[in-house]
């Protein structure tokens, strides 16, 4: 059950707008292994043979099979770590899954390959109830390893939306990759590909063979659309993905738009997973936004499938004062309170990540949202809603924004699993999924408005500016 796919498999650089395919982290805010945020589990659970006090009533032997290891080592993380909000009987249906696999490895016995409890697993996972955790096979564990971490992959580097029935029109540029080499920008059609129609799936067939292709692209220029060619070779190139930083006109009205010339910034983050320094470039490009005199920010979570927690938390913390939550997992609750780029765990500083020389924006705020906005960005957006710092506007979110999640290697695979559910202070649970305080439903017809260089949901979140507070106090350094 391939959960960690953008769009294909293998192929993080195609997406789809407004509606991603799969979120690259179904069970919210990532968790990864020893990178803190709950004590429950370290990168040595692979040998989850005595990852808690709870032993899983599992069949052990001198000669147990490969796939009965891997079963046992599953089951005893789902009964020991499990902080989800399943009321699914764990061990019950431990026991039931036992007797598919004992079905499975029948002809095999002590011989039975770890492979074929994969199929098993992935069912058992899927009958707990819970759409954050699931297991993952090596290819998916690989696939997310790379995303996670930054790494690299053989790549165009465009990231597509659909238009009359193939993903075509250009939503983002990888940095550094054969996309941005080639100069595609956003609201490109790709309308040719190696002289024939263009077609999605034969674009994915170039990537996963090497082959160069010559791609015809329809480009907005000047109130016209001019046809233009550009050759690019997939190669593997950097998947860190960090937010940047553009300008535009503020529209009229906004909080302090008092001429022609009053600029709005739009921060895009496309992701919470690059490896590491998303916060801190968050604050960084708040402080350039802030030096040029900005009248408002936009900040921009479309499609943003989330990722690591600490890096959501400390770079919301550029906006709102103080971020104060509980966890609440299979170990008790603990506490967390972020502010300024600093992250507070149980009245211990949370040393990993943290933000040097952060910023805040006291200013005008507006946070855009769809239905691709999942897990961290969720967490993102409903803080800044919750503290009444400005607008969310767009669609209800993808609705994994209520739990934590962490991701236990088990051989060569992996168990995505729910630790952590989440509320307020004051006990409110953290909603599955958001709802915008302004409406913007995207659709095809706002796909064919940005081939003519119109962004109507940006559009929408610079007109919400204007019911955007001003904060008349910073946070104290």
């Amino acid at each position: 059950m391939k959960r960690v796919h953008v769009a294909a498999p293998g192929a993080a650089t195609f997406g789809s707008w407004p509606r991603l395919s799969l979120p690259l982290l179904l069970g919210a805010a990532l968790l990864w292994p020893g990178a803190g945020g709950h004590a429950a589990a370290q990168a040595g659970v692979g040998q989850a043979g005595a990852a808690g006090p709870v032993a899983a009533q599992s069949k052990t032997s001198a000669q147990t099979s490969p796939a009965q290891a891997i079963f046992n080592r599953v089951n005893t993380l789902l009964l020991n770590e499990y902080g989800g909000l399943s009321t699914v009987d764990r061990a019950a249906l431990r026991a039931e899954y036992q007797v598919r696999l004992d079905a499975v490895c029948a002809a095999q016995r002590t011989a039975c390959p770890a492979q074929k409890a994969y199929p098993v697993l992935e069912a058992e996972l899927t009958a707990l109830n819970d759409e954050h955790s699931f297991f993952q096979t090596p290819e998916d564990f690989g696939e997310f390893v790379t995303r996670a971490t930054g790494g690299e992959r053989q790549q165009f580097g465009v990231k597509l939306a659909p238009l009359d029935g193939e993903s075509r029109v250009v939503l983002e540029v990888v940095p550094g990759s054969a996309a941005a080499d080639a100069g595609l920008r956003r609201g490109d059609v790709l309308t040719g590909l190696n002289g024939q129609p263009y077609r999605f799936d034969a674009l994915q067939q170039a990537r996963l063979a090497g082959a160069t292709i010559r791609l015809e692209v329809s480009r907005w220029v000047g109130g016209g659309a001019q046809t233009q060619q550009v050759t690019l070779t997939p190669r593997k190139s950097s998947t860190v993905d960090l937010p940047t930083l553009s300008y535009v006109q503020a529209a009229p009205g906004s909080q302090g738009a008092t001429g022609q010339g009053a600029e709005v910034a739009v921060l895009r983050i496309p992701t919470f997973l690059s490896g590491g320094g998303v916060a801190q470039r968050v604050h960084d490009l708040v402080g350039q936004a802030r030096a040029r005199g900005v009248q408002g920010i936009v900040v921009d979570l479309r499609g943003n499938s989330g990722g690591s927690l600490a890096e959501c938390d400390n770079a919301v913390s550029a906006f709102v004062p103080t971020v104060t939550r509980l966890a609440r997992g299979a170990d008790g609750t603990s506490r967390t309170v972020v502010s300024r780029g600093t992250r507070i765990e149980d009245g211990q500083l949370y040393a990993p990540v943290s933000v040097v020389n952060p910023q805040f924006w006291n200013g005008p705020v507006a946070v855009l949202v769809n239905s691709g906005s999942a897990s961290c960005s969720e967490f993102f957006a409903y803080e800044i809603q919750y503290a009444r710092r400005g607008p969310v506007v767009g669609e209800e979110t993808a609705g994994v924004g209520n739990t934590a999640t962490r991701v236990f290697p088990v051989g060569d695979a992996a168990l995505q699993l729910t630790i952590l559910n989440y509320a307020k202070p004051d006990g409110t649970p953290y909603p599955t999924s958001l709802t915008p305080d302004r409406t913007h439903v995207q659709d095809e017809a706002d796909v064919r408005l940005l081939t003519q260089g119109v962004d109507a949901g940006l559009l929408a979140g610079l007109g919400a500016l204007a019911s955007a507070p001003v904060l008349t106090l910073e946070p104290p350094r």
